[in-house]
C-alpha cells in the first residue's frame, strides 16, 4: 500500500514534472521529494520517471501508475473535503470522463477549479462505454466529457474540445498490422468487436461501430463486449479487430495487438454535455475551466499517427 506522502509525491510530479516546483507545492525540500520517489521506485520494481539534467518525464510504467491512481486520488480528497465541513452544505460537482486521455484534462481541470473556487469539491469519475448515459439520467453526474455525437432530449451538447484520429486495433499477427493505414471498406474483411449495445444509441453505435463500410458492404460483427478491457483481450487473443481513436496505443498497447491509423475515416470529437435541466451553479464556470485548460494545453493540435508495429 503507497503511504501518502508517496502518493502526494509522485501525482505532484507527474503534473509538475519538475522536482523544484513538486517541493514548493507540497511544502517539503526538493531532496526529501526526490528520495521518496526512489523509495517508491523501488517498492515498485520499476523506473516512474526518467530524468536528465534538462527534464523529467514519466515512463511508461509511470504513465500507468499515474492514470490507475489519479482519478481515485481524486475521490479521496472531495469525500475528506466534504466529511470536514460536517452539516455544512458543500459545492459539489461530479464530473465524467470516457477515455482516460479525457479524464487526465478532466481531472487538472478539477485541480484547477479548486484552486480558483476554494471551497468546491470536484468529483471525477470514470463511465463505463456500455451505458454511457446512465449516471447523468441518473442525476448523478453533472458534466461529462465523451464521444460525440450524442443527440437526445433531455441532454445539451457543448462544444468540441479535441478530436482524434482514428485507428484500427488488430491482433499483431493480422496482415493489416504490416500496413502503412486501412480504410473503412477494409473492415469488411475482418470481424468487429462490438460493444453490448442495449443502452447506447443506435446512431452512436453506428458511427464507432457500424454494421456496414461506407460502400454498403456487410461487416462481420464479433463479440459484444461490456467493458473496453474485454475487446481488448478479444483483439490481442486474434478473434476481431476494433475501431478506437489513435490516442489508445499510448494507454492501452500489451502484446499481441498493433494499432493501424485509417486514412478515410471521420474523426473522433470529444465534447462537454450535461443534463439540459442541470441547475448546478458550478457547472458553467466549470465547462470554462475545461476550455481554457485544454487551449492553454494545446489538446486540439493533430495527434501523430500510432507507430502500428507494435508487438
Amino acid at each position: 500500500m503507497l503511504e501518502r506522502l508517496e502518493l502526494e509525491a509522485f501525482l505532484t510530479l507527474a503534473e509538475e514534472l519538475h522536482f523544484g516546483r513538486t517541493a514548493d507545492r507540497l511544502g517539503l525540500t526538493t531532496s526529501r521529494i526526490s528520495q521518496t520517489i526512489r523509495r517508491l521506485e523501488r517498492r515498485i520494481g520499476a523506473a516512474l520517471f526518467e530524468r536528465n539534467s534538462r527534464k523529467v518525464s514519466l515512463t511508461d510504467v509511470g504513465r500507468q501508475l499515474r492514470d490507475d491512481l489519479r482519478p481515485a486520488y481524486e475521490q479521496i480528497a472531495a469525500g475528506v473535503t466534504a466529511a470536514s465541513r460536517g452539516n455544512m452544505v458543500p459545492r459539489v460537482l461530479v464530473v465524467g470522463f470516457s477515455a482516460p486521455w479525457c479524464g487526465n484534462l478532466m481531472v487538472r481541470a478539477a485541480e484547477l477549479f479548486r484552486r480558483r473556487y476554494p471551497g468546491s469539491v470536484i468529483s471525477v469519475e470514470e463511465i463505463q462505454l456500455m451505458d454511457p448515459l446512465a449516471r447523468m439520467r441518473a442525476g448523478v453526474v453533472d458534466l461529462q466529457l465523451t464521444e460525440f455525437p450524442i443527440a437526445e432530449p433531455d441532454i445539451t451538447t457543448g462544444p468540441i474540445i479535441f478530436s482524434e484520429p482514428r485507428a484500427l486495433m488488430v491482433p499483431s499477427n493480422h496482415p493489416f498490422a504490416q500496413r502503412d493505414s486501412v480504410s473503412m471498406e477494409d473492415v469488411a474483411d475482418t470481424t468487429l468487436v462490438t460493444l453490448a449495445d442495449a443502452s447506447i444509441p443506435r446512431y452512436w453505435m453506428d458511427y464507432y461501430f457500424p454494421r456496414r463500410t461506407p460502400a454498403g458492404r456487410p461487416i462481420p460483427q464479433g463479440p459484444a463486449v461490456m467493458f473496453w478491457q474485454e475487446a481488448l483481450v478479444h483483439v490481442s487473443q486474434g478473434v476481431g479487430v476494433s475501431t478506437v481513436a489513435a490516442r489508445a496505443e499510448q494507454f492501452h498497447t500489451r502484446p499481441g495487438m498493433a494499432f493501424v491509423p485509417f486514412h478515410d475515416a471521420p474523426p473522433i470529437d470529444y465534447g462537454l454535455m450535461w443534463p439540459t435541466a442541470n441547475r448546478n451553479p458550478l457547472l458553467r464556470p466549470f465547462i470554462d475551466t475545461v476550455r481554457e485548460l485544454a487551449a492553454a494545453e494545446d489538446v486540439l493540435a493533430p495527434h501523430p499517427s500510432p507507430a502500428h508495429n507494435a508487438e
